[in-house]
């Protein structure tokens, strides 16, 4: 039996990132999608002026009209929205929500788009066609007979434009609740919240173009070859002309290591590749902050030795007229012994230094990271830490420095921007209050994991998710579909079928929307939206297929219809918003600083800049300086609920993305780049580890987390796969073992639940080994 397991799913990859591969990766969703000739004409219309931008990943682009901008994964997403598979009245006929609940995320999503509201019927267990008018009544009559607004949340992903992220915030705020649990609560919190408590802005301060001036590019804890693939490009562009590119990853990932550019005949005739790094470090899961402070360790030592020869390596003007605690947290780096640095970073002195070296020659520094930073109990710190290495030097502010976050979703920044916070500032509250002469909410409201709580607890009762795919998405999967069963109404505004549409409360409606490539047709014509990507660049977006079913309706018109129906025409005239989006720009102009002349400026070829207070050392923190923060280095990277339970036999787990994955959409069962076909229910483990623990490749294990409470959380049924990764240290795809992560553990400051450093335990299943 055992003979015909490892080899049938795991085959080392041996080419590298992009090439070939990609392209017949990308050629193979083509033909999946059913419109493969109509769809290549699209994917050229991709981040393209008079296109719609990639409903992937928030990396920029330079404004090149000339070149082909998108990537496999972008291909795949593209031709995932733009198929001709309809799930319609007909297929809810056929397959009850009970038997739909039991199959695979791929395969709820393959069976195409949505076309027409449905509601829950829990006697036939069926759902079944509903008008748009009654959804939106129903909506509206539960709404207007809950207790007082808290009871109710309102959920977005990063898909939503600008102005959908806007009209959905002043619905809920009219209202009247700050309940906007997000899908940055769930990556990025520990970045805008570690960025605004040293810089005073809570995005990147860097543009694309900076990349072409770095000296040094240094990455934490991302695999752009799969997250962001574009990114790729711009690392071979840095490479290409000398300059450094730094990686700290726990694993080896190809898109770090080499790529092909497709778009590059010579290297796609030769099988060339371009190497994307010039040093790759292996940190241990969360031991990024611990190597920046060894990083900064010898960096004091570098700058007293320059001091000794009437030189300086820090630039002390700078520190001096621009930050603020930077003594304090120098103190603490000095105190910190060698010894915890090397455990908890998992990286030898003489790596460390190295890599401290590279920052110390370059005169201008890019750090970049995402979610490999961001999921831990100490991500805010480890934020701080390298915002205090980028001061150091004066990296914040000058061209081709600076910090960047890589965001997920394509406006995922947007969304924020447009007031999607259930923390907002006061000085927007009081722009609203004044535009609209409305009162607003003034305390605080639910991120995603208060929300799950909320429902628990049955103290939130009505769920409206603004696309996304919160059931999969969430931690803790058992009581996050508990929280949402409890519900008196759950409300998923949707592209395709997934996961959330089958966890259902008492009452449930599917309303599905369009796309980024669909036309959008209202009432003054067709319509564009706008988005913001990681560089604060925003740009328009405007389909360019007819929608499968005139039943689609766009997210704005959707949120509209549902104020409206709620609210009446207060505070605002809500359908002729939704006829004319000229209008909600106009009124997004009016509230948020960086907009005026919203409309003209989304003409501009590339979009516009929104501006960076911090790119121009101008420091919006209560002291008018850059913080440095000071923290100590954790005593452990796991907290204190699971430090009883550790011992020997427990490993820290990691979750992470397939190659044919978005986010918790799954266009396939494989992941190239890591040398897994047809599976996604794997462990990859150090080979030591394996021998270690009496296991062997191949072998099924069941995955059980350490918590401090009472409930078993275990998934089964995982292969083991042999894996460059360090000792001590696995990992596994979400959102199959999204159900490990506790509910509980979430980052310090942030809230952000810690999917990257989980503790569990493999117990193995009986099998025969491989020979």
């Amino acid at each position: 039996m055992a003979s015909s397991t490892i080899e049938t799913y795991y085959h080392p990859y041996q080419g590298s990132a992009g090439g070939w591969g990609a392209l017949k990766a990308t050629t193979r969703h083509w033909l999946q999608s059913r419109n493969s000739t109509r769809n290549v004409k699209t994917m050229l219309k991709t981040n393209q002026p008079h296109g719609f931008d990639c409903p992937g990943c928030a990396w920029g682009e330079k404004h090149d009209p000339s070149m082909i901008r998108f990537c496999e994964n972008g291909a795949k997403a593209v031709n995932w929205e733009a198929t001709s598979k309809r799930v319609d009245a007909a297929f809810f006929a056929r397959y009850s929500v009970s038997w739909l609940y039991q199959q695979s995320d791929y395969f709820l999503e393959y069976q195409g788009r949505l076309t027409e509201p449905m509601r829950y019927d829990p006697v036939s267990d069926h759902y079944l066609p509903i008008s748009w008018n009654d959804a939106f009544a129903l909506i509206a009559d539960t709404l207007k007979g809950l207790d007082h607004a808290d009871q109710a949340e309102f959920y977005t992903s990063g898909r939503a434009s600008n102005e959908a992220a806007f009209l959905y915030q002043l619905f809920a705020r009219a209202y009247g609740t700050n309940n906007f649990p997000d899908c940055s609560n769930m990556c990025h919190e520990a970045s805008g919240y570690g960025l605004t408590s040293s810089i005073g802005v809570g995005k990147g301060t860097v543009e694309i173009e900076d990349f072409e001036l770095a000296d040094a590019v240094f990455v934490f804890g991302q695999n752009p070859g799969t997250n962001h693939p574009r990114m790729l490009d711009t690392l071979r562009e840095v490479i290409k002309r000398g300059a450094q590119v730094v990686c700290f990853n726990n694993l080896k990932e190809r898109g770090l290591e080499r790529f092909t550019h497709p778009q590059n005949p010579v290297e796609m005739l030769s099988n060339g590749y371009t190497r994307l790094n010039t040093a790759y470090y292996t940190p241990k899961i969360g031991g990024d902050m611990a190597a920046v402070r060894g990083m900064v360790k010898v960096l004091i030592e570098l700058e007293e030795a320059a001091q000794q020869r009437g030189e300086a390596l820090f630039d002390h003007a700078f520190i001096a007229e621009h930050t603020d605690g930077m003594a304090a947290y120098l103190a603490e780096v000095a105190a910190t012994p060698w010894q915890h640095i090397i455990e908890q970073s998992g990286l030898s002195r003489a790596e460390i230094t190295a890599a401290a070296q590279v920052y110390a020659r370059a005169d201008r520094v890019i750090c970049t990271w995402a979610m490999g930073v961001t999921q831990h109990r100490h991500s805010v710190p480890t934020v701080h830490e390298i915002v205090n290495l980028l001061l150091l030097r004066g990296n914040i502010g000058k061209p081709g420095a600076g910090a960047c976050p890589v965001r997920g979703h394509s406006n995922v920044q947007g969304d924020r921007t447009m007031g999607i916070n259930e923390r907002p500032s006061e000085a927007f509250l009081n722009h609203l209050e004044r535009r609209f002469d409305i009162k607003v909410p003034r305390h605080h409201g639910h991120a995603t994991v208060e929300t799950i709580q909320a429902m628990l607890e049955g103290s939130s009762k009505v769920f409206i998710g603004l696309g996304g795919n919160f059931a999969a998405a969430t931690p803790d999967t058992a009581l996050t579909e508990q929280a949402l069963r409890r519900c008196e109404l759950t409300v998923q505004i949707s592209t395709k079928l997934n996961r959330s549409h089958l966890v259902t409360g008492k009452q449930a409606l599917i309303l599905p929307c369009m796309g980024r490539t669909d036309i959008d047709m209202q009432a003054s014509g067709p319509q564009r939206v706008t988005v913001e990507d990681s560089f604060s660049m925003v740009h328009a977006s405007g389909g360019v297929l007819e929608p499968l079913s005139a039943e689609i309706r766009s997210e704005p018109a959707i949120i509209a219809a549902m104020a409206e129906a709620t609210l009446g025409k207060q505070p605002v005239d809500w359908s002729a918003l939704a006829a004319d989006y000229n209008r909600i720009r106009d009124l997004i102009a009016d509230v948020i600083p960086g907009f005026s002349e919203f409309n003209r400026k989304i003409d501009q070829p590339g979009g516009f800049y929104l501006g960076n207070s911090a790119r121009e050392r101008q420091w919006k923190t209560p002291a008018s300086k850059a913080i440095a923060h000071c923290h100590s280095l954790p005593a452990h990277i796991l907290p204190e609920e699971v430090a009883s339970q550790l011992n020997s036999q427990t490993l820290i787990m990691q979750t992470l993305r397939s190659h044919d994955q978005y986010n918790t959409t799954i266009y396939g069962l494989n992941d190239r780049y890591r040398g897994i076909k047809g599976e996604r229910k794997v462990v990859f483990i150090n080979p030591a580890d394996l021998e270690r623990l009496g296991l062997h490749e191949g072998q099924e294990v069941s995955i059980r987390s350490l918590w401090g409470d009472d409930i078993q959380r275990q998934v089964e049924g995982f292969k083991l796969v042999p894996y460059d990764i360090p000792a001590g240290n696995v990992a596994a795809y979400y959102p199959e073992t999204n159900p490990l992560v506790p509910l509980n553990s979430v980052g310090d400051f942030s809230r952000t639940p810690t999917s990257k450093s989980i503790a569990v335990i493999l117990t193995a299943h009986q099998s025969m080994r491989i020979a």
